[in-house]
């Protein structure tokens, strides 16, 4: 078994501008815990979304289907419920009401405890000419740590 789950997601970088970051636990079953240990999950697709109730879930979490798990096993798409504390809930309440702002899972990971964490982010779309604006910056600092790199 691995120790260092993290699975991320890089794309929400580049989609989304982070506004807020916030660490929230998840609920699971056990085959969906087992898999996660075994780093077979993806979050490139999902997002969250608040129910009816105000309680927050991560849909379409991608959580590969146990080998050794018999009937018991989960759905690898459900929904699965995200555990903030209300103040949080209702604070994301609020900001998610804003025109453009969502909220998107950046990083899946393992805490010292063994409980299954993730990090989500209140982030704003970007649009094209901001992604573009993205891709000069990480070329410029490239291209400034090779010649760093050369004179070293």
């Amino acid at each position: 078994m691995q120790k260092n789950i993290n699975i991320q997601n890089k794309k929400a970088r580049f989609e989304y501008e982070i506004l807020d970051k916030y660490v929230a636990g998840i609920q699971l079953t056990g085959t969906e815990i087992k898999s996660i240990r075994e780093s077979k999950a993806r979050i490139t697709e999902s997002f969250c979304e608040f129910n009816d109730r105000g309680e927050l879930f991560v849909i379409n979490m991608y959580i590969e289907e146990y080998a050794f798990g018999n009937h018991f096993n989960h759905n690898p798409k459900s929904e699965r419920r995200l555990l903030l504390n209300k103040r949080e809930l209702k604070k994301l309440v609020k900001e998610v009401d804003v025109k453009g702002n969502t909220i998107v899972p950046l990083k899946l990971f393992i805490n010292e405890n063994g409980w299954a964490k993730l990090e989500i982010a209140l982030a704003k779309g970007k649009k094209t000419h901001d992604k573009r604006q993205t891709m000069k910056e990480r070329d410029t600092k490239r291209d400034l740590a090779r010649i760093k790199k050369s004179y070293n």
